[in-house]
């Protein structure tokens, strides 16, 4: 028992004290500036059209295909989660003092999933449109590699020092730095230190968390459930609020109230109402076509067409049983400059290969 009671003196001496932040959020590589947040972004949507395309392939769908269809919803998306949090979140940018052309700069921030989710749809509907894929089929490919890249995404809140909840003492508080948004860095004393603004719940990863956690969950319904087609978006639709609304209540960021609420938390109602609607109704619809397989006839490697087997080879040489006649024109055509036979019958030539 005596060897046993250090240890968790020793793990407590092992482990950090808490959840250290980044201190610098940009590098510069020349004049080029490398954004954590943009980073964590972009991973997560290389990882999400990575898993959807997977998913795809497995249910027939040839490759690529989400690269295509993702070029039309990835920019629809963005577009739609930047003006969500502009709408939602005016004063910056509109308000007093504030500075409108803070509205391109993504880059610090700023994007709202429900107006990502929303306008990316669209994208997506378009892609699909174009792409001959059936759009449920898409999204529910899709909604599992979607809470992963909302799970990355959140880092980025994370390399900006942002997004925590109330102060705590918890062994997985979140120390935050004071932040100077224009360099992308923390302020820092005389000495050249970080200054420490506190320790803090850290919603962002509690969220993150959350998001892995849906994830594994639409992967295995989709695996063992019968569902319709669009069912296992609706659960992530359903799924992701749920958390959400426990989480947004933590935050202490601030946000625009509505009846003493915060915008998001009434957005997470509707929106698994949402889910609850497109649960039903597509429960209800026909499944969509099963995808037409890729076109086989022609070698990948060499881009050539296959070369038949010998049953059609033995047959296309005349190898065949004594009951079946044979065109007694082929070898004629072959040796002769014209179309045509004694007596000016016109005999096709056979197909040029």
């Amino acid at each position: 028992m005596s060897v046993l009671a250090g240890v968790p003196t020793a793990l407590g001496a092992a482990l950090p004290a808490d959840i250290p932040s980044p201190s610098v959020g940009v590098w510069h590589l020349g004049p080029l500036p490398i954004r954590g947040y943009a980073m964590c972004i972009l991973a997560g949507i290389v990882v999400a059209v990575w898993l959807t395309q997977k998913r795809l392939e497995a249910r027939g769908h040839r490759k690529g295909i989400a690269i295509d269809i993702s070029a039309w919803a990835v920019p629809f998306g963005i577009v739609g989660g930047r003006l969500y949090h502009l709408v939602t979140t005016p004063q910056p940018y509109f308000g007093e003092n504030g500075d409108p052309w803070k509205a391109f700069a993504i880059y610090e921030g700023g994007l709202g999933i429900w107006g990502a989710v929303a306008l990316g749809a669209v994208g997506a509907w378009i892609g699909c449109r174009k792409n001959g894929v059936a759009f449920r089929d898409f999204v529910d490919a899709a909604a599992p590699g979607l809470a992963i890249a909302q799970a990355m995404g959140r880092f980025g809140n994370w390399f900006n020092n942002e997004i925590y909840g109330a102060p705590t003492d918890l062994p997985w508080r979140l120390r935050i730095y004071e932040w100077d948004t224009s360099l992308g860095r923390a302020v820092v004393d005389a000495q050249g230190n970080p200054v420490v603004k506190g320790y803090f719940h850290p919603t962002f990863l509690y969220e993150a968390l959350w998001c892995l956690l849906l994830a594994a969950f639409l992967i295995w319904l989709g695996r063992h459930r019968q569902l319709k087609a669009g069912q296992v978006f609706a659960a992530y639709v359903m799924g992701y609020p749920v958390g959400r609304i426990v989480i947004e209540n933590m935050r202490t960021d601030s946000a625009n109230l509505i009846l003493g609420q915060r915008v998001n938390t009434w957005v997470s109602i509707l929106v698994f109402l949402l889910g609850v609607y497109l649960w039903r109704h597509f429960g209800r619809m026909e499944q969509p076509p099963a995808p037409t397989p890729p076109d086989d006839t022609v070698d990948d490697a060499s881009g050539e067409p296959d070369e038949p087997d010998e049953a059609t080879s033995a047959t296309q040489a005349g190898d065949t049983d004594d009951d079946v006649v044979e065109d007694p024109s082929a070898e004629t055509v072959a040796d002769r400059p014209n179309d045509t036979v004694p007596g000016g019958t016109k005999v096709d030539r056979p197909a040029q290969s």
